[in-house]
């Protein structure tokens, strides 16, 4: 199966590696099975993450800001009444037991779930969280860096991001996401690559599955956490790194639409997208319609410490190590 080299931008199918953590046991991955009936298959009710793991300088593999991630993992699973059973620790050494074990030579994506499976005896049938049993899966993709260097298009979607009220959108619900699977299908139904979507408001929340964050006049901004947005472990790198390497500070106020089309540069940051540019909305060329200076500093600290290439950050770097068994 054709997977994507270490750092190599491209669109191949990323190949699933043949084990996963499931139940409490590492198994082939035919057997990470769920039956029909399970809860969160009918309702949605489960929470998910993504995590990756880049190869070093060295040629080893380090997962990187694995704990980080995982603490939102167990925020999102409180949120849904889901015992997960391992802490933050102990979620980030089964992380990297199921990647010594699969023995990858290239970068990785690792997608814990956890989900609510079925209901307990003497609970009767409904849609709820208590009285529901959890579970916990681990799997991980071969997969490298997959967004265009060069900048993408993005639509602004027609499809509205919905409020703290409606859903919890600062947890990663795994049926919030149809939300943004139709503003997926928009945009690129309509010639685009990605779709940033509003919220209630008419303020800039996030794109499909990463954060905006616009340059103007100098000044690098984003919007707050009150805007409907997951608080992404890459938005948090990337302010981080503008005030630690570049001296730039990050606002965080609302934006609206006006202001995506005013900015010097766009760009979207994620787990999977890393940091890409926008290069045109709706249409319309952002800037002079290339990666902007700041979006192309922040793209190449982000890719050197994420390859251990920076002292300065090895903190965010799990090193998995060989396997021992």
């Amino acid at each position: 199966m054709t997977s994507v080299a270490a750092g190599e931008p491209g669109t191949a199918t990323p190949a699933v590696a043949a084990l996963a953590y499931h139940d409490g046991q590492f198994v082939p991955l035919e057997r990470a099975q769920v039956p029909v009936t399970t809860q969160a298959l009918q309702y949605g009710t489960g929470v998910f993450e993504g995590i990756r793991a880049y190869v070093q300088a060295d040629g080893g593999l380090a997962v990187f800001r694995g704990h980080d991630h995982y603490l939102r993992f167990l925020r999102s699973s409180g949120t849904l009444r889901i015992d997960v059973g391992l802490d933050a620790e102990q979620l980030c050494e089964v992380t990297a037991e199921l990647l010594r074990r699969i023995g990858p030579t290239t970068d990785m994506y690792v997608r814990p779930l956890a989900y609510k499976r079925a209901l307990l005896p003497g609970t009767p049938p409904g849609v709820q969280l208590t009285g529901v049993s959890d579970a916990l899966s681990i799997n991980a993709f071969r997969m490298g860096s997959y967004t265009a260097r060069g900048g993408i298009r993005v639509a602004i979607s027609s499809w509205c991001r919905p409020n703290s009220g409606v859903l919890p959108v600062r947890a990663k619900v795994t049926g919030g996401y149809v939300n943004n699977a139709l503003a997926v299908d928009e945009a690129r139904a309509a010639g685009y690559d990605d779709a940033i979507l509003l919220n209630s408001r008419g303020q800039v929340a996030e794109a499909s599955t990463s954060n905006v964050f616009v340059v103007v006049h100098g000044r690098l901004v984003t919007p707050p956490v009150t805007a409907d947005l997951v608080e992404g472990i890459t938005r948090d790198t990337v302010v981080t790194l503008a005030a630690g390497l570049l001296d730039v500070e990050t606002a965080f106020h609302d934006l609206g639409r006006e202001d995506l089309g005013n900015a010097d540069e766009v760009f979207l940051t994620g787990t999977g997208a890393e940091i890409v540019p926008v290069t045109e909305i709706g249409g319309r060329p952002v800037g002079d319609g290339l990666p902007g200076p700041l979006t192309t500093a922040l793209t190449t600290a982000y890719h050197e410490i994420v390859r251990g290439k920076d002292e300065r950050y090895r903190h965010w770097l799990q090193p998995v190590g060989s396997a021992t068994y």
